[in-house]
């Protein structure tokens, strides 16, 4: 993005009054927003204050020829250090509420796994306690069809408010329009860019003993804590599961398991996993990253897919 057409940008949202409304901030560190927390700064960062301001600024990008990407709570992206020459725009505050209607339950974009989760135990409703402990929001999670122990958002996916960005309109979309299948739905896009915008869900539980409901619960965050590195900045399991096998299995058996370089490492409790030990770079991680592909490539004839998406050039 040239600098001219920044200043333009700018100065329209200026001249239009949404520069409050709108969030925008410039050169902002994207290892602040991501789970990684590492990445170099967005030249613009924006997080709309309610959808009308979206679809403004979605429309201006599109004015002004301005690359963007959309982010949630930076939980599964890794932005690399050199930042991003465009714009970032974060669904994360909503002014809107989880609402829950018998055994419904109707979340906002924005709005975190780790608390839907614990609302619907709270109404005695089941389906999500896989997701009690997945560190994103409910709009990422629909965006890849999040999933965990068995179970994936679109067993539980209903219906979604979603913004279409071919036309910028919102439409109510249902589980048969979605393409669901292992970490993918049809707002993904070969280039990285979403088709839409999650703006809301709505998910179909199921009622039940809230005791039972929070001891399984407690089960799988049990799980997690004594096989995942949960006590090191990562993005969850870095690479989707290859059909027929699992991407730690074979990193394992490739013999990469603790494997470093700089301050970047496959995890020792969770090959899986490529954690920050403290200070590492975006370059680290990816250089890690082809390391580990090429490995296992050579060794089993599996070229690995990550999960993790990567922003900047």
């Amino acid at each position: 993005m040239n600098g001219v057409k920044e200043r333009e940008l700018i100065n329209e949202i200026r001249e239009r009054n949404i520069e409050k409304s709108s969030g925008l901030r410039k050169n902002v560190l994207m290892s602040e927003f991501t789970t990684f927390r590492v990445g170099g700064p967005a030249r613009l960062f924006f997080e709309p204050e309610d959808e009308n301001i979206l679809i403004e600024v979605l429309k201006l990008f599109k004015e002004y020829d301005v690359p963007f990407q959309i982010i949630g709570n930076g939980s599964n992206i890794l932005v690399r250090d050199e930042g991003f020459d465009g714009a970032i725009l974060r669904i994360g505050k909503s002014p809107n509420e989880v609402e829950v209607s018998g055994n419904n339950l109707n979340a906002p974009a924005g709005v975190l796994l780790s608390y839907v989760s614990k609302l619907a135990l709270d109404n005695g409703l089941s389906g999500l306690e896989f997701a009690s402990g997945i560190p994103g929001s409910v709009g990422g999670a629909v965006f890849m069809n999040a999933g965990a122990y068995g179970a994936e958002v679109s067993d539980i996916f209903k219906s979604s408010k979603i913004l279409y960005l071919s036309n910028f309109k919102i439409e109510k979309t249902d589980k048969s329009k979605m393409d669901f299948s292992y970490r993918h739905s049809i707002l993904e896009n070969e280039d990285s860019m979403p088709t839409g915008i999650v703006l809301s869900a709505e998910f179909e539980l199921k009622f039940d003993d809230k005791e039972k409901i929070s001891e399984r619960m407690k089960d799988y965050n049990s799980r997690r804590i004594a096989k995942q590195p949960l006590n090191l900045p990562s993005a969850g399991s870095f690479f989707k599961r290859p059909e027929g096998n699992f991407a730690a299995k074979l990193i394992e058996d490739s013999g990469l398991k603790g494997l470093c370089l700089g301050n970047a490492a496959v995890s020792e409790k969770h090959a899986g996993f490529i954690v920050n030990r403290g200070g590492a770079s975006a370059s680290d991680i990816i250089m890690l990253m082809n390391i580990v592909r090429e490995t296992v490539y050579d060794r089993f004839g599996v070229m690995l897919e990550p999960e993790v998406r990567i922003i900047g050039e």
